[in-house]
């Protein structure tokens, strides 16, 4: 029998009740916080670690002559190279696409004629409650000099699309939110999102 030829589960998963929530550090980038909650039917309870943050931006930085703008840089978590687009934290208040716009031209000194939503996804639900915001802006060209933050160094690139697509799919781009942005942006030049 395969996945598809399962009966669906009549079991529903339930919504777990917050009994307590606390702070427990502060960090330049996120928040902890130690959650307890109980489960509605067997009330089982259980503490969880949530990682607050502010939402992120990336973005799909692309040229008229069908190349899209790619960052590499050191990434301290694996102690390694990626290969990624531009993006960042979004500012508290300020808004998604805005926020897209300036790391864009911060971290590759290039500017678009047209910026939009394309997307949003969940980076990692289980612990984390924040937003990752895909940006599509269109029609890029260099306009300045970057802009840094203190611990960043970039390098940037362009390369036509397909080769960034394909270069995600032979597992040569590991970052996962930047797989998500690709999927998305193949959906968008299919026609598949408006």
């Amino acid at each position: 029998m395969n996945d598809s030829e399962h009966p669906p589960s009549s079991h529903r998963p339930s919504v777990w009740e917050r009994l307590a929530d606390a702070a427990v550090d502060h960090f330049r980038v996120f928040r902890v916080r130690r959650t307890r909650y109980r489960h509605a039917r067997d009330r089982h309870e259980g503490e969880f670690v949530i990682i607050e943050a502010n939402d992120w931006v990336n973005v799909l930085a692309l040229t008229d002559d069908g190349r899209m703008l790619l960052v590499r840089q050191f990434r301290f978590g694996i102690h390694d190279f990626t290969l990624e687009i531009p993006g960042g934290v979004i500012e508290t208040g300020e808004d998604p696409v805005a926020a897209g716009v300036r790391e864009l031209r911060e971290e590759t000194g290039y500017a678009g004629r047209a910026a939009r939503l394309l997307a949003q996804v969940r980076p990692n639900p289980a612990i984390q409650a924040n937003v990752c915001h895909i940006v599509l802006v269109e029609g890029c060209v260099h306009v300045g000099e970057t802009q840094f933050d203190p611990n960043e160094e970039i390098e940037v690139s362009l390369l036509p699309i397909d080769e960034v697509v394909a270069k995600a799919e032979r597992g040569e781009i590991k970052h996962s939110l930047v797989v998500d942005a690709l999927f998305y942006l193949r959906a968008w030049r299919e026609g598949r999102m408006k």
